[in-house]
């Protein structure tokens, strides 16, 4: 980069969107939310929400706020707005971890992630455009790629500072008080973010003022097979999106000291480095193949953790819950390159990105219908709600070893 501003700017987008990811890497539904929820007594049903209200509400209300991001002349200010908004969410569920329990916790904490959401959904759309404007084509991948190795390298650090400094004695208001300072990442995010230089907007953009993208995804999923297959089976691959929390649960409720927390850190983010390197080469050859690896591998690892759970020893599970989450992790991983390069080879241009974004639309919701559900059946237990999404899993490897084969080979 020769142009000074851009040089600038891309060492304020890479710090502001870095301090994010560590926020995202902290207070996480997938891990340190489902254990303070656990530690506090909350029901297993709160818990089985705590994904699809996370995933699902970063995706749904980004249509009905798009005319409203629209018309405002600086995109910078809404991701300010939303970076925000995302600190006062999570600092108010670490305050919360330390005074509530039980049902009035579990509440809490949701209503607040699913605010922590909707401010995510303003930051998500602002800041493509943001960076858009501000970092020329070609060097934008850089940026975001930096970004991530800086919330990836942070959730690893805070694993290990969890897993070797609190010791098995240690209570549980700590969690919630790195919780509330985690918070804080996001608060720095604004400020560096509020810095990026760019040209006030002469006029907003006009607004869509319809719904027609409801019509649309209804259309879509009624009349165009291959999308409709597409969207069942990505449907199905939820087996390795929702069953993490349950894992953490388990360990929580094995009587695991806090320490096993920062192990599942540590895998979350070594299955992220690790699994986005190999499963791209692969989906490249054959991306149905991997969801149906990846969904398949998923499942069986679900229906061992059930084993080891109800037949083995604490000392073992010790080792069995975080390994498990790790390969739960992978396969996840793994599921999400291949479908998103699934989308990319089974259509071009302007349908390929009506695909994008109407399976995200239904996802949001198919999110939210089977978490309610698996949070139903986890009244029955934890092991239950893992055999149901193992099902789920094994279903979707079926489903996905039939789709049309687009990759290149």
């Amino acid at each position: 980069m020769t142009n000074p501003t851009e040089q600038r700017n891309a060492r304020r987008l890479i710090w502001a969107n870095g301090l994010q990811n560590i926020g995202d890497q902290i207070v996480a539904a997938k891990t340190v939310l489902p254990w303070l929820l656990q530690a506090g007594g909350a029901p297993g049903f709160l818990l089985a929400l705590l994904v699809p209200i996370r995933e699902a509400g970063s995706m749904l209300p980004q249509a009905a706020i798009t005319g409203w991001v629209l018309r405002q002349t600086s995109r910078s200010k809404v991701w300010v707005i939303g970076s925000n908004g995302q600190f006062l969410s999570a600092a108010a569920m670490g305050i919360a971890a330390l005074f509530l329990r039980g049902w009035a916790l579990g509440i809490t904490i949701i209503v607040l992630l699913a605010a922590l959401s909707l401010f995510r959904s303003m930051c998500s759309i602002a800041s493509k455009d943001v960076q858009g404007q501000a970092i020329s084509k070609g060097k934008r991948g850089m940026v975001t790629g930096r970004a991530t190795v800086i919330g990836g390298v942070m959730g690893l650090l805070a694993g290990l500072m969890i897993a070797v400094f609190l010791s098995a004695d240690s209570p549980t208001w700590l969690l919630a008080a790195i919780v509330t300072v985690s918070s804080l990442s996001w608060l720095l995010a604004s400020l560096v973010f509020a810095r990026i230089e760019l040209p006030e907007t002469k006029s907003p953009q006009p607004a869509p003022t319809d719904n027609a993208w409801v019509r649309r995804c209804l259309t879509a999923l009624k009349e165009d097979k291959a999308f409709r297959r597409f969207v069942t089976v990505r449907s199905m691959m939820l087996v390795t999106a929702l069953s993490t929390s349950f894992i953490v649960a388990l360990s929580a409720q094995a009587g695991q000291s806090i320490q096993s927390l920062g192990f599942f850190l540590i895998a979350s983010g070594l299955a992220s480095i690790l699994g986005g390197r190999i499963s791209g080469i692969w989906s490249d050859r054959s991306s149905k193949n991997v969801m149906a690896a990846g969904s398949f591998l998923g499942s069986m690892v679900l229906i061992l953790v059930v084993l080891s759970s109800t037949f083995s020893s604490n000392a073992l599970n010790t080792v069995v819950f975080p390994l498990s989450f790790f390969l739960i992790n992978l396969a996840h991983t793994a599921i999400r390159v291949a479908r998103k390069t699934y989308v990319m080879d089974m259509a071009e241009g302007d349908l390929r990105t009506r695909y994008v974004a109407d399976a995200n639309t239904l996802m949001g919701v198919v999110l939210l219908i089977v978490g309610a559900l698996s949070g139903l059946i986890s009244i029955f237990g934890n092991e239950v709600a893992l055999l149901f999404l193992a099902a789920i899993g094994l279903l979707g490897t079926v489903s996905a070893r039939g789709l049309k084969e687009v990759s290149a080979g």
